[in-house]
């Protein structure tokens, strides 16, 4: 018996049927040709979706179109700056061996002596809710942090513009210490990681606002990889990366929504500090009790 030969179907475009497709649209997965292919900043997006993705965008102002990520590129030359104080300090390059700048820029919530003294943030110094975001445990841990800050930073950047981007990076960094605090607050705690998980919650809000596919588009992969480091590795803060993820998404969240329904850029700003707000009266709240801290990034 001769078995029927199955010939394959090519895909041709949904708007072109004469023409054949190269891609499937990210968004909505149709087919599409070369000249529907629209660059988007991970795969391509048809038309169609193009438009529409444009009508529900948040609003772009002359600051917005400014392509160039400043505050991205400010905040990693100031992680920049923070590390090579921290060496010129007495730090190591390849981790924590304690000098002056870590000893007054890292985590903690209850007094402690790491590289000549430290108090806490309970006992007044709320700065370290903000500057251990930017001192790291060596060459590896900063340049990782960093790498993924550009990566990801310089597209949250372009898509929220240069004060909402600045005002959830704050939020989301506020919302890891806030975690740590509640969590641990003697947990000793260095880095920009939980920040960074901010980004990716961001990303995470936009995009199911936006309803794109989270596995298509990369993003679902980068967050399920990130979290399978945060909980495989000892000595990782799982609760700066959990904290600094959902407290980017729920801010994120706000921000976009708010954005359909109030054209204006700076309401988006107020939303984000108040978030900021919310996450540092928090930490200074939930400094908890006392035990011997361990160093964790």
């Amino acid at each position: 018996m001769v078995e029927p030969t199955v010939t394959p179907v090519t895909p041709v475009c949904y708007r072109h049927p004469d023409r054949r497709a190269g891609v499937s649209c990210q968004r909505c997965g149709q087919p599409i040709c070369p000249d529907c292919m629209v660059q988007a900043s991970v795969g391509f997006h048809c038309p169609e979706c193009t438009k529409q993705g444009a009508r529900n965008s948040p609003v772009i102002t002359p600051r917005s179109l400014d392509s160039r990520p400043i505050v991205t590129q400010v905040l990693i030359g100031l992680n920049a700056l923070a590390f090579v104080l921290d060496i010129v300090g007495g730090g190591s390059l390849s981790g924590n061996s304690g000098s002056f700048a870590a000893d007054w820029g890292l985590l903690g919530g209850y007094p402690f002596r790491f590289g000549g003294g430290g108090t806490g943030v309970a006992f007044g110094e709320w700065y370290r809710l903000v500057t251990g975001g930017f001192v790291h445990a060596g060459l590896i841990h900063i340049g990782m942090n960093m790498l993924v800050l550009w990566l990801l930073g310089s597209q949250v950047e372009r898509v929220l513009g240069h004060a909402r981007f600045a005002a959830l990076y704050l939020a989301a960094l506020l919302a890891g210490a806030f975690a740590v605090m509640l969590a641990n607050p003697t947990e000793l705690t260095v880095g920009a990681s939980g920040a960074i998980f901010g980004l990716m919650g961001a990303a995470l809000a936009f995009q199911r606002s936006q309803r794109i596919n989270l596995m298509q588009s990369g993003l679902g992969g980068l967050i399920i990889l990130n979290l399978v480091i945060t909980f495989a590795i000892p000595g990782i803060s799982i609760a700066g990366h959990i904290g600094g993820l959902v407290g980017g998404f729920v801010t994120g969240w706000a921000v976009f929504q708010l954005d359909r329904r109030v054209r204006n850029e700076w309401v988006g700003v107020a939303v984000a500090l108040g978030f900021a707000w919310i996450f540092a009266l928090g930490a200074i709240w939930a400094a908890g009790q006392y035990a011997h801290p361990v160093l964790k990034f």
